[in-house]
């Protein structure tokens, strides 16, 4: 009798043990289960960042190649300016008309205008949702610096802008032009009516 309470007892102590560690095992399988989905949860979101990475890059090589384009067709393009800059022979010149006194008085009132367009402020575009630091950089290198610029883009705009940035068709996802109408018009209201994400950390 005795060897069978014994028994009984072992069975049990053995029951409860058993019980314990299997408890101890399961919350560790369930912590080491947590662990790895945020790692597969960092892991993705690295993977979002580097593809954001590789295209922000993308657009700066495109802007490098362009500038550089530019840069080597100066030389050529002030030489040619120079050229047709030079007087004219004294046989060819001709007595000045009345139309070209008149252009001649209104030269000065356009050039006053020119340098008064000129002056005036830049924008913060990086207010438009898809604009961060590098896409305004790159902006401001093809001389795009208002929102008044943004909302009067035609379609062949939008198309070079899109060729240097290395976009396609996220200038209409992100609706660039109708979030600068309403700010080139001042309608803060409907700014932030209709783009409510715009200023936040999810902007770009």
């Amino acid at each position: 009798m005795s060897t069978f309470f014994y028994m009984l007892l072992a069975f049990v102590v053995g029951i409860l043990a058993g019980w314990f560690i299997w408890g101890r095992l399961r919350g560790e399988l369930d912590s080491l289960r947590g662990d790895l989905d945020r790692t597969r949860s960092e892991r993705d979101r690295l993977r979002a960042d580097n593809d954001r990475l590789k295209g922000e890059l993308d657009a700066c090589g495109s802007a490098r190649a362009d500038l550089e384009s530019r840069l080597r067709n100066a030389p050529a393009a002030k030489a040619g300016a120079d050229k047709a800059a030079a007087p004219a022979p004294a046989a060819l010149v001709s007595t000045p008309t009345a139309a070209t006194s008149a252009a001649a008085k209104a030269a000065p009132a356009k050039k006053a205008a020119a340098s008064k367009a000129a002056a005036g402020k830049a924008d913060n575009l990086r207010r438009l949702i898809g604009i961060g630091p590098v896409n305004e950089r790159l902006l401001k290198g093809q001389g795009v610096t208002t929102y008044a610029q943004i909302a009067a883009w035609t379609d062949a705009d939008v198309k070079r802008i899109e060729e240097v940035l290395n976009f396609d068709g996220r200038i209409a996802r992100e609706k660039w032009i109708e979030q600068a109408k309403l700010l080139a018009a001042g309608d803060e209201a409907g700014f932030a009516r209709q783009f409510p994400t715009a200023g936040t950390v999810s902007n770009t």
